[in-house]
């Protein structure tokens, strides 16, 4: 199939995804609680832990599994671990991982021009990457400081990239589909007969693991 062939292949389909959005991309409903809203505390410095609260020994000992590809003690040199500072561009000339999805590998690239035309393997293989790239989520780790009250109070979290729509046409957008929890130190305070006590106390963090393209509402 030459060039004008090849471009009249591309704006019939994409005239078809026009027609019938509700086949492009189906995708599981993800969850919409995350990422975490900002967390409100109380400035009052009474509620902070005190050195003699902070002994890493201790508080390892506490915590259990430490994985350090989510959890740091100190501020990482790098707060962006991953590709939030990617344009547009470059999301676009990020190769897909994993398996492509049924939903593009099985779509019907034949086309009505005068009369059906059946489009080679080679464009059909080109049609589907430029698809899957397109739609491609990718997750967006940076690493952000929880606070005092949080040990280890550095967690690389995620999020979905949100810049502009995944699907053709517009309309479907990046959302969380998987997660999973880590387990952090909490500082809680609770007043007790006129006296304020306080300990650490283990707390499940939800992190985003994976995006995918989603209905938008």
């Amino acid at each position: 199939m030459d060039l004008p062939q090849y471009l009249v292949a591309v704006y019939l389909f994409l005239v078809s995804l026009a027609q019938c959005q509700h086949y492009y991309l189906l995708r599981p409903i993800p969850s919409d609680t995350l990422p975490l809203l900002e967390l409100k505390e109380d400035p009052d410095p009474i509620y902070d832990p005190r050195e003699k609260d902070l002994n890493e020994t201790e508080l390892r000992s506490a915590l259990g599994d430490f994985d350090s590809r989510f959890l740091s003690v100190s501020p990482p040199q790098d707060r962006y671990t991953g590709n939030e500072d990617l344009d547009e561009l470059d999301l676009q000339q990020q190769n897909p991982t994993g398996l492509m999805p049924k939903d593009i590998k099985n779509l019907d690239f034949d086309v009505q021009w005068g009369k059906k035309r059946k489009a080679s393997k080679k464009l059909k293989r080109r049609l589907q990457m430029w698809l899957w790239s397109y739609s491609f989520c990718p997750v967006m780790y940076a690493w952000n400081d929880l606070g005092a009250r949080f040990w280890p109070r550095f967690v690389r979290a995620g999020s979905c990239y949100s810049k502009r729509s995944c699907s053709v046409p517009e309309g479907m957008v990046c959302k969380p589909a998987k997660s999973t929890h880590i387990t952090l130190l909490r500082w809680r305070c609770v007043q007790k007969r006129g006296a304020l006590k306080c300990a650490w106390i283990p707390v499940q963090y939800p992190i985003i693991t994976e995006c995918k393209c989603s209905c938008a509402n």
